[in-house]
Parts: structure tokens; C-alpha cells; sequence
């Protein structure tokens, strides 16, 4: 599908934002990413008020495949194809996309909010002992020796 063909699409539901995604574009409204234009068809964001409306149309969820599997995005439905002739009933199922991308909003967003992380007191330190009272006195003496050295020279001199 390209632009101009979702912008008339959705032309009863109001204004979309289109952006480059996978094969196709994200489409948001109200500040929420509540919808895929893929090769696939329209995909629409839903939750557990929403899916029963999806499963009495057959709607299957988005799925797509890797290398190794085909994984399914139960959080996504395709858009019944009957809707794609009807902008005005179109604009009542996006409204509901709509609304349950912004409860899956709300959840991730209050899973976020974890306790602070508790943080190990640091170890308290070691007071450095205070300099022993020796330590002057081994330099002192070390300085009066020194001074006795210089007189007993001055004195052999002599």
C-alpha cells in the first residue's frame, strides 16, 4: 500500500502519521504506534478487550518468520478484509487500536518503576593510626647525631 492510499483510507478516522517501517509503514495517532501497513495487510494493535472482536472476524495475529521459526505477535491482528470498503467502520476499529495501545503503554510503563536498587554500605575506613610519638624522635635523634658528627670532626681538625 502506499501513502496516499492509507492517508484516504483513514480519512475518516483523522490525521495519521505514516513512518518507513519493515516492508510497509508504522502508523500513529495520538502520540501511540497503533498500527502496520505491511505486504502482509493493515495489522492493528489489540488487547484483551479487543480480541474478541477480532476472533468473531477470523482475524488472525501478526506473524512473521525467521530463519529458524515462524513467531507469532499475538499483540497484533490483521484488519478484516471487508473493512478496507468501509473508511467509517475502519475509524471505529483504529479508534480501539488506539485505545489499547495506549493501556499497553500505561502497563510498560508502570513496569519500568522497580525499587531502587540497594546499595552497599561502603565499608567504614580504617582510621590511620596517628603518627607514632617515635617517629619524631628517631629524626630528632637522627638530626642530633648528625650535629655530633659535625662537632667531633670540627674538633679533629682543630
Amino acid at each position: 500500500m502506499d501513502r496516499d492510499h492509507l492517508i484516504d483510507l483513514f480519512s475518516e478516522f483523522g490525521p495519521i502519521s505514516l513512518r518507513k517501517m519493515f516492508s510497509g509503514f508504522g502508523i500513529t495517532a495520538d502520540g501511540v504506534n497503533f498500527a502496520m501497513a505491511l505486504r502482509a495487510g493493515i495489522i492493528f494493535r489489540v488487547d484483551e478487550l479487543t480480541i474478541p472482536r477480532y476472533d468473531a472476524e477470523g482475524a488472525r495475529p501478526f506473524q512473521y518468520d525467521t530463519r529458524n521459526k515462524t513467531v507469532v505477535v499475538n499483540s497484533y491482528r490483521h484488519l478484516p478484509e471487508r473493512l478496507y470498503d468501509d473508511p467509517e467502520e475502519l475509524a471505529e476499529w483504529a479508534r480501539e487500536a488506539v485505545g489499547a495501545a495506549k493501556r499497553a503503554a500505561a502497563k510498560k510503563s508502570g513496569v519500568k518503576k522497580r525499587a531502587p536498587k540497594k546499595v552497599a554500605k561502603p565499608a567504614a575506613k580504617k582510621a590511620t593510626p596517628p603518627a607514632s610519638k617515635k617517629a619524631p624522635a628517631k629524626a630528632a635523634k637522627g638530626r642530633k647525631a648528625a650535629s655530633k658528627r659535625k662537632g667531633a670532626k670540627k674538633r679533629q681538625a682543630t
